[in-house]
């Protein structure tokens, strides 16, 4: 049962007229512009925006964990409210006590568990580390309070994850390893910074359960920063929306969510995927909102009068087209076959005499067909085989046993050269755009390098003008042509993986969770220039995702893995309506919610009047 924080509890927690610059290439620049918010006992509050925006700086500033240089605040007040009564500005601190309150009094969860946890230490030592360092008790004690923290956080298993080093344990559980450390010196205020955007959606749904129950049992309060404002609408009592610094809104969540006053938040909600209707066109932020000259926000003119949702509504798909659609592709013979294919790797033990102790099947007896011009979705868990799957479909693995054939031709075993032209009619878009580009390569480069290798156009002048033109289909410039990949925004860098596809001219792209490192936003923007070019360019996709909602926005049909076999496989608007496998539902049932129709189904199920 959620239960609100009474409007009289005390504050834990003041932000008053805080400012955070930064030293640049090109001068001072303010990140966080004299902004005010406060934080009642037992709260939470959402802070939500994109990358960018200042809301994880802000975080940052409370813990006084902004590096100096370059980062400084440079003006405000940070109001601490402590357990024996005193009011404490956390900027006037030392080092020396803001250490004391940091890790004990408010403690932070931060988003990227892998890289937060330390490699060559147990779970279980960074844990007692953290307990002693707040605690004056004995090993023996800081290890029973550990264990006890981590039965807290619902470990199966306490004492194996109390013996097991990060890399031996899942996302989900170093997230609540993480969370254990934050919580085991029981602190006022808790800070989670993107806790739940690299995890499956089900995995997801778990984490925000466990923080509510803590919050509840331990009256904590709690910062939740996210880019998302579906996760926003599970957990929080009022949501502070910020863009470039500065908050644009703030109020109760469900007053937010019904009725967003500023366009960035009507935005920011349109632009979300949608279950129960299928989109055209995803909205997004530049459609309600343009800065002036004077930097400005204003609400577009033809959008003023209008209620949130119109452009969506405006833009939804009839049933009987997709069914028209899916008639049409279906009269083709398919273009991609997948017969009984298998996967396995052996799992070792040892570091010089390695031991097979188990073997993955990663892929296990999967079958079936795309036709060409369809986009099939592939969607489930992390370590469900979808990687894998797509991997061997463009023969960067070889598979055990099992067949895929391409345009009529068996693929399965090709090598050479025929495995080299094969390249240009078959890509791929990876996951992450910071590590699928060569840092050392202009963009100009890393489009044209494939083309001379499968020899398209007969020049060079012929092929930077192709790589231009590219750049501008997919949103960018001509100028961006001799530029390096650290010049640009995960977005832009997504784009050119997506124009360097292109480049080699295919007619078949696998995009391997190839939006989900990126903002709502930018996400919805990627999203409909993949159905842009999949229109113009006549391609065939297979779109591998975590997330159901997207696969099913840029799905005809979509395929439902789990432990390396298909759960499911039919059209995307029945795998929504009536799923006919269990672990289908429960992904479905895990989709954070985002419309405000479906955010007032939430309000009831959280039990909050309104």
């Amino acid at each position: 049962m959620f239960v609100e924080p009474n409007d009289t509890s005390e504050l834990i927690l003041e932000v008053k007229n805080l400012e955070v610059t930064f030293n640049t290439d090109r001068g001072s620049r303010r990140v966080v512009n004299h902004i005010n918010f406060n934080i009642r006992r037992g709260e939470v509050l959402g802070i939500v925006g994109e990358s960018g925006s200042g809301k994880s700086i802000t975080s940052l500033a409370i813990m006084r964990l902004i590096q100096e240089p370059p980062g400084k605040i440079t003006d405000g007040e940070i109001l601490f409210h402590a357990k024996d009564g005193r009011v404490i500005d956390l900027l006037q601190l030392s080092k020396e006590e803001m250490r004391d309150i940091r890790g004990g009094d408010i403690a932070m969860i931060f988003q990227e568990p892998m890289s937060s946890l330390n490699p060559v230490f147990t779970c279980g030592n960074q844990v007692i580390e953290a307990i002693k360092l707040h605690q004056q008790v004995s090993y023996a004690e800081a290890k029973e309070i550990a264990l006890a923290m981590f039965e807290e956080v619902q470990f199966q298993d306490p004492k194996r994850i109390f013996n097991s080093y990060p890399h031996q344990i899942s996302g989900g559980q170093k997230q609540r390893v993480m969370i254990a450390m934050a919580l085991c010196c029981e602190p006022s205020l808790l800070i989670a910074d993107e806790p739940t955007t690299a995890l499956d959606v089900t995995v997801q749904k778990e984490i925000l359960a466990l923080l509510e129950e803590i919050r509840l049992r331990h009256n904590t309060s709690m910062i939740f920063i996210t880019h998302d404002l579906g996760v926003i609408a599970e957990i929080a009592h009022r949501v502070m929306v910020m863009y470039k610094g500065n908050i644009m809104e703030k109020g109760d969540t469900l007053d937010i969510f019904s009725n967003p006053r500023h366009p960035y938040t009507k935005g920011l909600l349109a632009c979300r995927t949608r279950m129960d209707i299928k989109i055209r066109d995803l909205a997004t932020i530049s459609d309600y909102m343009e800065e002036t000259d004077e930097g400005d926000i204003v609400e577009k003119v033809e959008h003023k009068s209008e209620g949130l949702g119109n452009i969506i509504l405006n833009h939804f798909i009839p049933e009987d087209e997709i069914e028209e659609r899916n008639k049409t592709l279906a009269s083709h013979p398919p273009m991609l076959e997948v017969k009984n294919l298998k996967k396995y790797f052996k799992v070792t033990k040892g570091e010089i005499f390695k031991t097979t102790v188990d073997i993955k099947k990663a892929v296990e007896d999967v079958s079936f067909f795309v036709y060409p011009g369809e986009t099939v979705g592939l969607v489930g868990e992390s370590g469900c085989g979808k990687t894998t799957l797509g991997r061997l479909i463009l023969r960067l693995l070889e598979p055990d046993s099992g067949e895929i054939w391409f345009n009529g031709k068996d693929i399965s075993h090709v090598k050479g050269n025929e495995l080299r032209n094969l390249r240009s009619q078959m890509q791929i878009i990876f996951q992450d755009p910071y590590s699928s580009l060569n840092p050392r390569l202009t963009v100009g480069e890393t489009l044209t390098e494939p083309m001379m290798l499968h020899n398209i156009e007969s020049n060079a002048k012929l092929r930077k003008e192709k790589a231009m033109h590219l750049l501008e289909r997919v949103g960018l410039l001509p100028e961006h042509y001799s530029r390096y990949p650290h010049e640009f925004s995960g977005g832009q860098r997504q784009r050119i993986c997506i124009a360097r596809a292109l480049a080699v001219e295919p007619n078949f792209i696998i995009a391997d969770e190839s939006v989900s490192a990126l903002d709502v936003s930018v996400q919805a923007q990627v999203l409909n220039l993949l159905q842009d070019l999949r229109d113009e360019f006549q391609l065939t996709y297979i779109f591998i995702s975590h997330d159901l909602s997207v696969v099913k926005h840029m799905s005809d049909r979509i395929i439902v893995m789990r432990d390396g076999q298909i759960q499911e496989l039919g059209y995307a608007e029945d795998i929504y309506e009536k799923p006919t496998s269990p672990y289908t539902k429960k992904l479905i049932d895990s989709i954070p919610l985002g419309t405000s129709e479906e955010i007032y189904r939430v309000m009831r199920r959280r039990g909050i009047k309104y």
